[in-house]
């Protein structure tokens, strides 16, 4: 029975891994197609569709304001949030819980009712369309898993050694620099990650903020697939998931997502 059991669970996620990923599968196929519609299998293979990304100035264009956003994002993600983090896990302070509870407001939220709402404060203020209004649109959705990241990390780590450290005669600021945020950093890089991946991914929040002339790439692949389909789709898809998960295997690899949270 035991023997059994092992081997419907081991087909069972096998099956599940062949659900996630088999539509990953029949996008790289089709990236190689050599046809100028999307068809499964391609009657023929040619590499001129990633010659043809690659020669795209919208979405080369794209790529560099996407990067550069978010390379900011997630720096300032980190910035805002590792104090945040701190004092909502080791501050006792009056209203903490409902902070916390406010902080994580944003992923509750429908995206286009935030996008609605983000658009309407940032019309008058004249941040549509600019690097600082994508970037503070972006924060709304990174900063708050940047900040559960680090307070999952915080309390996992345990307050022994600081304690130990002020003890023998160590100043709060020297506790934190020499002893927290080295053990914190696993959690800082993961955290870190995390947002360049959803700051580089957003699409709902930037087609609120967007203009003709300030585009990301996930905006500019929505308004491609728009107009037409052809590989061309299917190889911008295929980057974006290889970027996302060069990214992940860079924090698991250095890391690790276990100690990353402290584990």
């Amino acid at each position: 029975m035991t023997k059994f059991l092992g081997w419907a669970a081991r087909a069972y996620v096998t099956a599940i891994f062949c659900l996630v990923f088999l539509p990953m599968a029949i996008i790289l196929v089709i990236s190689f197609s050599a046809d100028s519609y999307l068809s499964f299998p391609p009657s023929g293979w040619s590499l001129k569709w990633y010659g043809a990304v690659l020669g795209n100035a919208t979405f080369m264009e794209g790529l560099r304001n996407s990067a550069i956003i978010a390379v900011i994002v997630a720096g300032l993600s980190l910035v805002l949030g590792l104090p945040a983090a701190y004092a909502l896990v080791r501050l006792e302070f009056p209203g903490r819980q409902i902070i916390r509870n406010l902080i994580l407001a944003p992923l509750i939220l429908p995206a286009m009712m935030l996008g609605l709402g983000i658009l309407m404060v940032f019309t008058p203020a004249g941040l549509v369309a600019t690097y600082p209004g994508l970037v503070l649109a972006h924060l709304v959705m990174t900063l708050p898993f940047a900040i559960r990241i680090l307070q999952t990390t915080l309390s996992n780590l345990g307050t022994d050694v600081e304690e130990a450290a002020m003890t023998l005669g160590a100043r709060p600021l020297q506790v934190f620099m020499q002893i927290t945020l080295p053990r914190l950093m696993p959690g800082v890089i993961a955290s870190g990650a995390i947002a360049l991946i959803l700051s580089f991914d957003e699409i709902v929040l930037s087609l609120f903020i967007v203009g003709p002339r300030l585009q990301t790439l996930p905006v500019a692949i929505f308004r491609y697939v728009d107009e037409r389909t052809d590989p061309m789709v299917a190889v911008l898809a295929v980057l974006l998931i290889l970027l996302s998960l060069a990214i992940v295997l860079i924090v698991e690899r250095s890391v690790g997502f276990a100690k990353a949270f402290g584990r």
